[in-house]
């Protein structure tokens, strides 16, 4: 993988001594740890250690798309974006609610369409559309809500 110099770090005093804290004490989960060595070993600022790509892959035994990510996130999103997870951005809401899966599921036990020895998640999302039970369905949705009943 070639390197990337698009991301340079270059780290204050203030983040330096904050990511050295940050190592050097207290529990955190390893991924930060990581990231924050890693952000340690590629400041090229006037205290940081300038180490390439290759050299922090082998030492902290991390792929190099890992230091890439971590790089691009100090870049584009500071320090607390490198260091930490993002939170996930949206809740998954349901998409039948109870009388639309009671629907769906008294359409699985009826009898299967004409020509057919059985119902495939086509044709029961297909015949959802058609009932006007929902305006769309998926079959991968119909398989899921089918899926957690008995």
């Amino acid at each position: 993988m070639p390197r990337n110099f698009r991301y340079t770090v270059r780290l204050n005093a203030a983040e330096r001594q904050g990511l050295i804290d940050l190592v050097t004490t207290g529990k955190r989960a390893a991924s930060t740890m990581t990231r924050a060595r890693i952000l340690l070993r590629a400041d090229v600022g006037p205290e940081g250690e300038a180490w390439d790509d290759d050299q922090i892959a082998e030492a902290f035994d991390t792929g190099l798309s890992t230091i890439h990510r971590v790089r691009q996130a100090f870049v584009e999103e500071g320090l607390e974006g490198a260091l930490y997870r993002k939170k996930p951005t949206g809740r998954q809401y349901r998409k039948l609610d109870g009388d639309q899966e009671a629907r769906l599921i008294a359409v699985a036990c009826s009898k299967a369409p004409e020509g057919r020895a059985r119902w495939t998640l086509r044709l029961l999302a297909d015949k959802l559309v058609e009932l006007q039970v929902v305006e769309s369905i998926s079959p991968e949705c119909v398989r899921t809500t089918l899926k957690k009943t008995t």
